[in-house]
């Protein structure tokens, strides 16, 4: 199966769908909601825009060029409740009251992904999974980008997608989408959709039920047909029980990293990647020339692999993406080593199986920083490997009580911090000659934090600063 762009000049305009000068109401004044702004502009609707925070000046710019109606710092209920449609932030739950209220009334509520999706031709590559989207998403876009193909990069990184398709013209789009962005989605369709894997993550926002989750995590298959493709991991037990309750349209390319496949990608004797796609040609490469290692690593380079594939991109020129990517800050990103000491910042690590993957990849001894707003966390499966592994944790939180129970009497040494600089202080003076300080948190970072970036960089900071 091959996938290309193509351009459809018989499609039905939205403005034929939706009707002119439908009023469209966006909240959240962030990077998704602006671009959608815009983007509604563009196309004929009144556009009203309603942030309970303060908008940030760049965005205020944004939306003053284009005339765009906005107020900040509250929901003026009579502003939202008349919108034909709205669209809102992934960040709003659908339990706020105001969304509540819009439900009640029968007005739409949707995503941006699913908003831009009709104003778009292009193909696009949609991955979602509890670990390791944002690395795939990157990782696939460098790939298409090193092929010379006209791509964006949208979603859950990157630049506003809604924003893309209002101002350029992509033949592509690689898009990370989370849940909550799932959740909001109906019409739309991936052209190429990967789900790399489900572990319990934001369970806080479905009712504390691993299979509503899973279904969220789904979405990402709604609406494709025969001529579309479904990448997946078969070595993920979640995904595969899920699997067996839906009704797969799309031609489907697992990988694994536990046994041979006809179609997909596969390890071989536990050192060669083979990617094959149409039963010809297939490409073979070693782990040891992936630019990223560790298991998870492996997954994510197959996920990729397979897409490219996909797309007919040369095999030389998948093959050198997969060798030469550079990953992003905040994801098992290494900040310097200080008397033997190395310290690592994973700080995008958001939950408890991102911090498995990080400790699974550990070969030193482990002083670990944990901690922050727990989306109801079970730590259990950290357990071995705290104990293999980990021989002092620091806890970076405003109530770490969870952490301490669930690990006090398997390490020697617990300890509590309040800020990123003194679990830095803690861990130095723990620490010795050949061990390591991982900041792997677990945990949401908005306790003590704007974001896991802001955590990560203080992190750093506080690092470069011993």
């Amino acid at each position: 199966m091959s996938v290309k762009a193509n351009n459809d000049d018989n499609a039905p305009s939205p403005l034929e769908r939706v009707g002119a000068r439908s009023r469209l109401v966006i909240l959240g004044g962030g990077e998704s909601g602006v671009g959608t702004a815009v983007l509604a502009q563009k196309n004929g609707y009144e556009v009203f825009l309603s942030d309970k925070g303060k908008l940030k000046d760049k965005y205020k710019e944004v939306l003053l060029k284009y005339g765009i109606e906005w107020e900040e710092e509250k929901h003026t209920e009579a502003l939202v409740l008349n919108a034909d449609e709205v669209v809102k932030s992934p960040g709003i739950p659908d339990k706020a009251e105001l969304v509540k209220a819009l439900h009640a009334k029968g007005t739409p509520v949707i995503s941006e992904i699913e908003f831009a999706g009709r104003y778009t031709k292009a193909k696009k590559i949609c991955i979602t999974g509890s670990n390791g989207k944002t690395t795939t998403t990157l990782l696939t876009y460098h790939m298409l980008k090193k092929a010379g193909l006209n791509v964006g990069l949208g979603g859950n990184v990157g630049k506003s997608f809604a924003m893309q398709v209002a101002e350029n013209d992509f033949d592509y789009y690689v898009l990370e989408l989370s849940s909550f962005q799932l959740d909001g989605m109906y019409e739309f369709k991936a052209d190429i959709a990967v789900l790399l894997n489900i572990t319990p993550d934001h369970l806080d926002r479905y009712d504390y039920k691993l299979e509503n989750y899973a279904d969220s995590k789904f979405r990402i298959i709604q609406n494709q047909t025969a001529d579309d493709a479904f990448i997946y991991c078969i070595d993920d037990e979640v995904t595969m029980s899920t699997m067996k309750t839906k009704k797969v349209n799309a031609r489907q390319y697992p990988f694994s990293i536990k046994k041979e496949l006809e179609t997909g990608a596969y390890l071989k004797d536990n050192n060669q990647l083979i990617i094959n796609t149409n039963n010809t040609n297939p490409l073979f490469m070693t782990i040891q020339e992936l630019a990223l290692q560790g298991k998870h690593n492996i997954y994510n380079s197959m996920a990729a692999g397979v897409t490219g594939k996909l797309v007919d991109i040369r095999k030389e020129t998948i093959r050198e993406s997969l060798s030469d990517f550079h990953n992003i800050d905040h994801r098992l990103e290494v900040v310097g080593n200080v008397h033997g000491i190395e310290f690592i910042n994973d700080s995008k690590a958001t939950n408890v199986n991102s911090t498995w993957y990080a400790l699974e990849s550990m070969n030193n001894p482990v002083i670990l920083i944990l901690g922050g707003v727990d989306k109801g966390n079970d730590y259990s499966m950290l357990n071995e490997l705290i104990k293999e592994k980990v021989k002092a944790i620091i806890c970076l939180g405003t109530d770490n009580k969870k952490i301490m129970k669930a690990f006090g009497e398997m390490v020697d040494t617990i300890v509590e911090a309040k800020s990123a600089k003194e679990a830095v202080a803690h861990a130095y003076k723990l620490g010795k000659k050949g061990d390591t300080v991982l900041l792997s948190p677990a945990c949401a970072s908005f306790d003590m934090f704007e974001n896991y970036e802001d955590r990560g960089t203080q992190f750093k900071q506080a690092v470069r600063a011993l």
